[in-house]
């Protein structure tokens, strides 16, 4: 988690420039035209919605946040709301493995961490038309459509192919993929990624979810002049109905976090031999400044290597595990040295290369600096942090998984860790989705760019980026097992967009009496789900020529949703 002092910095500097109100002007330079300030930055009139616009100048959110006219000055807000959106993500990701942790898969696995993974997309639809009039929420409500269709584009098309370029391994004769063997570069059909079957079960759940958006085009599709309200309603039941049946099937076949439980074991391992290399060899594995020390790297590999014949032998290796004394956890020696045989040797020869070896510990580092990002210092207690985070994971879930009886050493501190994450990252969300929105509607206006477009391309990068580096991390381990989780995760994540933040904005559009006119937006969802959806369904091997398939997706929905709004006239 990182410093408070950062968080406070930040939201220091943006009162800061509410209070002073120089920086956003639209007219004049700081310190002259106070006139020109105090028409653009001032505070909301009463009955009138924050982010309306008055003749002459702009409305402050909630009465203090900055506001401007200028395109870039709202870009600049957007930036910076962005980014403290995205900030509230990675909180309530954190905060949702740590719950994970403490109270196991079943409910929590299935039930809550979908929805705290999808509530920052949730609250920027739900805020994007629940202020102003009718006619205001009407048009701001384009953003909230254009981050769920934005959302969802991106998962399966940028990061489902970004995931099958950095996990490709070499496919066999029989179109098998080898794990962690990567010889063939970029052979579009020599070389691919490879998932179990109940993956594809999950691309199946994906493409089903997307049954509400046909429900609620049925009077578009039959051309009825009548019956709009009722299909809304009925799209948001069937939304509801699906969210409600995807958390039990999460609930009673756990099997995402059967996953993460063997993919914890590895990491506790790693951290605890990277934790014991630090101590007992000569310097730090890390620079004060993040960069790894790779003569330090170097001289490990010596020191395992004890015949000194250049590479490290399945018994080198386990000698060395068994030195190591992890007090936290009752280790299998021989399961965890098969692990690690199997995640450092690529080669595939039953031995460990120093080439082998220095990138497997540069992977493992990267992995640590993830894991405890914001900790500051990258020192002897940087090490002691990530084996801490790994053991209280492992054993939260060995517990939960297999009933050996070990538990987390300091569980209350841990909840209330947890619970902090989660209530600060609830937080920033719930207060900057509605100056987010406002920025980009400002933004649009200024422009004249739509609203949609810029929603669409921008607004995801700042709710899903956390998840998105996640995701491209796993599936750099180059294994079937987490790449399967890996696109799992991601089939999930468009599960939820198609139910929960879809129902949100069907309420939103049913309470407050909006027009349905997002046709176009509708049918590029449903095709890139469902042609992704079919792709994946019934296939577990992906060569690398499909990438550009997904790739291409991207840019032909956003040309089009253009084509038939602005030519064909849908909108």
């Amino acid at each position: 988690m990182p410093p408070p002092r950062t968080l406070a910095v930040l939201l220091l500097a943006v009162v800061a420039v509410a209070a002073h109100g120089r920086l956003l002007a639209s007219d004049g330079l700081p310190g002259q035209g106070s006139a020109s300030d105090a028409a653009v930055l001032r505070l909301s009139s009463a009955g009138r919605p924050a982010g309306e616009a008055e003749e002459g100048g702009c409305e402050m959110t909630y009465g203090f946040l900055p506001c401007t006219e200028t395109a870039g000055g709202n870009l600049f807000l957007a930036l910076a709301y962005g980014f403290l959106m995205f900030k509230s993500a990675t909180y309530l990701s954190a905060g949702s493995e740590l719950l994970l942790e403490i109270l196991g898969p079943g409910i929590v696995g299935g039930l809550f961490l979908p929805i705290l993974g999808a509530l920052p997309d949730a609250l920027l639809i739900l805020v994007s038309g629940l202020s102003g009039t009718k006619e205001v929420a009407q048009s701001q409500v384009l953003i909230g459509m254009g981050l769920l269709a934005g959302s969802t584009i991106m998962l399966l098309t940028i990061l489902w192919g970004s995931c099958v370029i950095v996990g490709k391994c070499d496919l066999s004769e029989d179109s098998t993929t080898i794990d962690s063997q990567d010889t063939k570069a970029f052979s579009l059909f020599g070389s691919g990624v490879s998932t179990d079957l109940q993956t594809s079960y999950a691309a199946r759940i994906m493409a089903i979810s997307v049954l509400p958006f046909i429900v609620v085009q049925i009077p578009q599709i039959l051309k009825l002049q009548s019956g709009h309200r009722l299909t809304l309603l009925l799209g948001l039941i069937v939304a509801v109905l699906l969210l409600l049946t995807y958390c039990l099937y999460q609930i009673f076949q756990p099997w995402i976090q059967r996953r993460k439980l063997e993919y914890s074991r590895l990491k506790h391992v790693m951290s605890g031999l990277l934790k014991h290399a630090q101590m007992h060899t000569f310097g730090h594995l890390v620079d004060d400044d993040g960069t790894p020390n790779v003569s330090v790297i170097e001289k490990l590999f010596h020191k395992i290597d004890l015949d000194n014949d250049g590479k490290i032998g399945r018994g080198e290796l386990q000698a060395f595990i068994v030195g190591v004394n992890f007090e936290d956890i009752e280790l299998d020696t021989n399961l965890a040295t098969d692990q690690v045989m199997a995640d450092f040797d690529r080669s595939r020869n039953s031995s460990i290369e120093k080439g082998e070896f220095v990138d497997g510990v540069l992977r493992w580092l990267e992995e640590a600096k993830r894991v405890v990002a914001g900790s500051g210092a990258y020192s002897k207690k940087f090490m002691d942090d990530f084996h801490i985070t790994t053991g209280e994971e492992h054993n939260a879930l060995l517990d939960k998984h297999e009933d050996d009886g070990e538990s987390i050493e300091n569980p209350t501190w841990t909840c209330f860790k947890a619970i902090s994450l989660l209530l600060l990252g609830t937080a920033m969300a719930a207060a900057f989705a509605d100056p987010l929105v406002d920025a980009v509607h400002n933004f649009s206006s200024a422009t004249s760019i739509p609203s949609f477009f810029i929603s669409f391309i921008a607004m995801p990068l700042a709710t899903n980026s956390s998840e998105a580096v996640s995701a491209i991390i796993f599936a750099s381990r180059k294994k079937q097992r987490t790449l399967s989780l890996t696109f799992s995760e991601v089939y999930g994540g468009v599960t939820m967009n198609n139910t929960l933040c879809l129902a949100v904005f069907l309420a939103l559009v049913y309470v407050r009496g909006l027009t349905w006119d997002f046709s176009s937006e509708v049918l590029v969802i449903f095709l890139v789900c469902i042609i992704m959806g079919l792709f994946t369904s019934f296939r577990t091997k992906f060569p690398l020529w499909t990438c550009f398939v997904a790739f291409l997706l991207y840019p032909l929905s956003l040309v089009l949703v253009y084509i038939l709004d602005y030519k064909f006239g849908w909108s």
